[in-house]
């Protein structure tokens, strides 16, 4: 944990704790990344949209608003930087956690249970990879945030929708930072100091992505294993095993494809290998939980509905037992919808469907399917001749489509046969 202290005018642990969750922290280890992260706003790059003249961060900044508030956005367009800004603009001790390994004892040091790290000032948590937080963290975290005793900075490359239960989140704003650009890019890099011949640069600038730390933190470690800094150079350091599979990385999206692919050819085998290799790699098992009920109604449908009821069960788990045993829970829903029999009608059949929404918009509803709740609507033909089981056999349809007239021929639903498992 870190704290901003406003006599040195610079970041340190506080003088009781020396270690950012549980690991020691000293100035000799500090990242380039960190050693030429902005101070202030005028300094930092990017998110035009949320830093620009009267735009929200810069305007609370300027009005010293306190308030919570969730940061959403990929690897390296700046969180942590912007929710440092903002501490040290409203003279608020920071206090920064990362959810992958803080608990509920790190939470209760900032907010002063036990008597420590007591403060007059506004205490701002940063909250790095929120996601990672489980529901019974995120609760002990709301009432305090509902009482203003701490104001919440969370840090998240997910979607808050699905990561932060709704009470916490109802209570915090939410602003979406997007990928730098490659003219950001460039001024970042800029930053530095280092001489960097042209094509390496743009070189750099394109393997980014718009991914900031992971632009800086290449450069780093080119100039400490070859001195030069080349596309060549940079190429070879590039290779070191911990700047592979980031999630903005082509690993990341190569493996997840190949994990979906191989259930849909019903191939378990194939699947629990990259399932593996996902787990080992550190992935967020929700977000493969997420891909696995996606998978169970887009690739399987009607052939097996009882897959969706069985990767939603998958999910609750997941999200329940968290790693390493949800590794089970993984690879129990992923043989199954491996060897499940595999229908995509429902799937084509909608978005054939919003195709014609999309190309057609509001055409007239047929009067005999439109809700007639007052007198005058019945009137004016609204639900006339409308019959609740219009076929002698019920559930066989009827011949009348109820279908807007320009698309009375369309067969959205397709009668096919399902692709068996093997």
């Amino acid at each position: 944990m870190q704290l901003w202290t406003n006599v040195d005018k610079k970041w340190k642990s506080p003088p009781e704790r020396s270690v950012r969750n549980g690991r020691a922290y000293t100035a000799r280890m500090e990242p380039l990344a960190s050693q030429i992260r902005p101070k202030t706003l005028d300094e930092f790059v990017g998110q035009e949209h949320l830093t620009g003249k009267g735009k929200p961060i810069r305007v609370a900044i300027e009005k010293k608003e306190l308030f919570s508030f969730v940061l959403w956005g990929p690897p390296g367009s700046g969180k942590t930087t912007l929710a440092r800004i903002y501490a040290q603009a409203l003279g608020a001790d920071f206090y920064e956690l990362s959810a992958v390994d803080a608990g509920k004892d790190d939470i209760k040091k900032v907010i002063g249970v036990r008597g420590t790290l007591l403060t007059s000032k506004p205490k701002v948590l940063f909250v790095d990879e929120i996601h990672r937080f489980n529901k019974a963290q995120q609760d002990f975290l709301l009432p305090f945030v509902e009482r203003g005793e701490i104001t919440l900075v969370g840090a998240t490359t997910e979607n808050p929708s699905f990561e932060i239960i709704s009470p916490l989140l109802s209570r915090c704003r939410v602003f979406v930072l997007n990928e730098h650009s490659g003219k950001e890019m460039g001024k970042i890099i800029a930053r530095t100091k280092m001489k960097i011949p042209k094509e390496a640069r743009e070189w750099l600038v394109r393997m980014a992505q718009g991914d900031a730390r992971q632009a800086i933190t290449a450069l780093e470690m080119t100039r400490k294993l070859y001195g030069s800094i080349t596309p060549d150079t940079l190429k070879e350091a590039i290779q070191s095993k911990h700047l592979r599979y980031d999630k903005k990385g082509e690993d990341h999206y190569n493996i997840i494809s190949a994990f979906i692919k191989s259930m849909r050819a019903s191939q378990p085998d194939a699947a629990l290998y990259y399932l593996a290799h996902m787990v080992e790699a550190g992935e967020d098992p929700k977000f493969i939980a997420r891909r696995m009920v996606i998978f169970a109604s887009e690739d399987i449908g009607l052939a097996q509905p009882t897959a969706l009821v069985v990767a939603n069960a998958v999910f609750e788990a997941v999200n329940k037992i968290g790693y390493p045993e949800a590794t089970i829970n993984l690879a129990h829903g992923a043989a199954y919808l491996s060897q499940c029999k595999k229908d995509r009608r429902a799937y084509d059949a909608v978005f054939a469907a919003l195709d014609d929404v999309k190309k057609f918009g509001n055409l007239p509803i047929p009067m005999s399917v439109r809700n007639a709740p007052t007198k005058l609507m019945k009137g004016l033909g609204y639900g006339k001749d409308y019959k609740m089981y219009p076929s002698a056999s019920l559930g066989a349809g009827n011949e009348e489509s109820y279908l807007p007239e320009k698309l009375k021929k369309k067969k959205y639903l397709k009668n096919g046969n399902f692709a068996k498992s093997e």
